[in-house]
């Protein structure tokens, strides 16, 4: 979705015309220029300028039909927010003042994606909107005219995207600016959308690294890649048992930004990068199970925040690192009851070959640990189902061994909307995943899943790193369309991960 801000209203001859009009409406509040009959029409249908509400109507303008929306932001969003009011209820209050933008900006794009309409004018004149409301609307605009189309064949017209194009007039002078940055944080969800949507024939690890190397060059990112030879030299027993049984060769992919102070250690970010879980010799149902193309929700989550902040010329030093691979069953498949030595020289007996996320997930703390000793340590995974049966598909979950990193990135996701919901930790669930023949085994049985997952990867953190790890199997896919998401790939954990490089990073350069 392009995005332009005018200075004035296009006139007759000064390029494509725009036929598609739409105001803001705070309330009951319509624009003052509006004509009558359009002002009859909104009383007639209702209209009371809810979050996401919409109005059309068309009236003759300039000798031609002209195409206008109304549509709503609430009562309270044009006399501002935050107004005697303690620093966190101002917040909250910020909160879901952004989030109602978007919703809006949203709606708009969500109704007319593919009227047929190629341009949009977004008239905020008058509308007593600051630059960052100007943004939300935008963001949520061009976060829901997302929609994977390229394997679309048999579309009919009416079906087809045809809205490219917003122009915004009326926008106070800052917005244009805060739009760049914005728009960089809507590149890096999209990225991440476009790698959770593809298919596993066309995503793997091989070519998850050749399209990250194409879409990153020229950001300023440095990349690192190490194939299955050097992983084997270095002795990632734990990953390279995992993709043992797949003809697709793994892949570790590193991703350096160093836009924070010289010599500053690094914060990782760690993606799961399973591109295809078929459960190994502990098969999936057959159900389903097509789903597990998206397994590497996490990877993709890293791989789109480090687009993003590259982008957006972020202030901080930042590695993502993706530890990239497919789970398959074929006859040098790694078997349930094996053994494997992990790169921090741990054994693990596999119980179950499904649980395979943390077997990646391992290794890979230990090579960031070592080459990076990062300041701390997030990872993101599609790790459990239960996360699933624990909190739907509402919340990741978090887990941490580090009260104000916990607390950082819980505000992050509520500032972002790409929510955390923290669970607890320690050695009662601890004991739960020792193995009588090697020091750990891979799971801890039917109750408390996700916590002794979490457990799991907390034996291969160093002492005095703060780490904390982010389930996000119920958040990364979605069934139905959300607020700024269609069905299909949400792009969760970019806009979080950006909110707390921002909030915390960034604010302490």
């Amino acid at each position: 979705m392009q995005i332009e801000f005018l200075d004035a209203a296009p006139t007759s001859g000064s390029g494509p015309a725009i036929r598609l009009t739409a105001h803001l409406c705070a309330g009951d509040s319509l624009p003052p220029s509006l004509e009558p009959v359009l002002a009859q029409g909104a009383a007639a249908a209702r209209f009371a300028g809810k979050p996401g509400q919409i109005f059309e109507g068309f009236v003759e303008r300039s000798g031609g039909l002209a195409r206008v929306v109304l549509v709503g932001i609430g009562a309270g969003i044009g006399a501002g927010i935050g107004a005697g009011v303690g620093k966190a209820d101002a917040e909250a209050d910020g909160f879901a003042r952004r989030q109602t933008l978007e919703k809006a900006g949203a709606a708009l794009v969500a109704r007319y994606r593919t009227s047929g309409e190629e341009a949009l004018l977004l008239d905020l004149s008058g509308g007593g909107l600051s630059a960052a409301d100007v943004v939300a609307v935008l963001l949520g605009a061009r976060l829901r005219g997302w929609r994977q189309d390229g394997y679309r064949t048999t579309l009919k017209d009416e079906q087809k995207r045809s809205l490219t194009r917003i122009a915004v007039l009326g926008a106070p002078g800052e917005a244009q600016a805060a739009w760049g940055d914005a728009s960089a944080l809507a590149e890096g969800v999209e990225f991440t959308r476009e790698l959770v949507t593809e298919p596993a024939n066309v995503l793997y690890p091989e070519s998850f690294v050749a399209r990250c190397q194409r879409r990153l060059a020229g950001t300023g990112l440095e990349l690192t890649v190490l194939g299955k030879a050097e992983m084997t030299a270095l002795g990632m027993g734990a990953l390279l048992g995992v993709s043992q049984g797949s003809a697709r060769e793994p892949r570790l992919l590193a991703m350096v930004w160093n836009g924070g102070k010289k010599g500053d250690k690094p914060t990782a970010f760690i993606g799961k990068g399973v591109t295809f879980d078929s459960g190994g010799i502990s098969l999936k149902p057959p159900g389903g199970m097509e789903d597990m193309k998206w397994d590497m929700g996490g990877a993709g989550a890293v791989a789109g925040t480090m687009l993003a902040l590259a982008r957006r010329g972020a202030k901080a030093n930042v590695v993502g690192i993706c530890g990239l691979v497919e789970n398959m069953p074929d006859g040098l498949a790694q078997r349930p009851g094996d053994v494997v030595t992990s790169l921090s020289g741990q054994t693990i007996e596999v119980i179950n070959t499904d649980a395979e996320g943390r077997l990646v997930l391992c290794d890979v703390l230990t090579w960031a640990q070592r080459e990076f000793k990062p300041a701390a340590i997030v990872d993101l995974a599609t790790l459990t189902g239960a996360i699933i049966a624990a909190l739907a598909h509402e919340y990741a979950g978090l887990f941490t061994n580090d009260d104000a990193l916990g607390d950082a990135l819980t505000k992050a996701g509520k500032a972002s909307g790409d929510e955390l919901w923290r669970f607890p930790m320690g050695p009662v669930y601890d004991k739960m995943i020792d193995s009588p023949i090697a020091d750990m085994k891979n799971t801890g049985g039917r109750f408390g899943g996700s916590i002794t997952a979490a457990q799991f990867l907390a034996r291969f953190i160093d002492k005095g790193t703060p780490w904390a790890h982010l389930d996000i199997a119920g958040t990364v896919w979605a069934d139905k369309p959300g607020a700024t998401w269609d069905k299909g790939a949400t792009g969760f954990g970019v806009r979080l991960l950006d909110a707390y490089v921002r909030d915390v990073l960034e604010a302490a350069g």
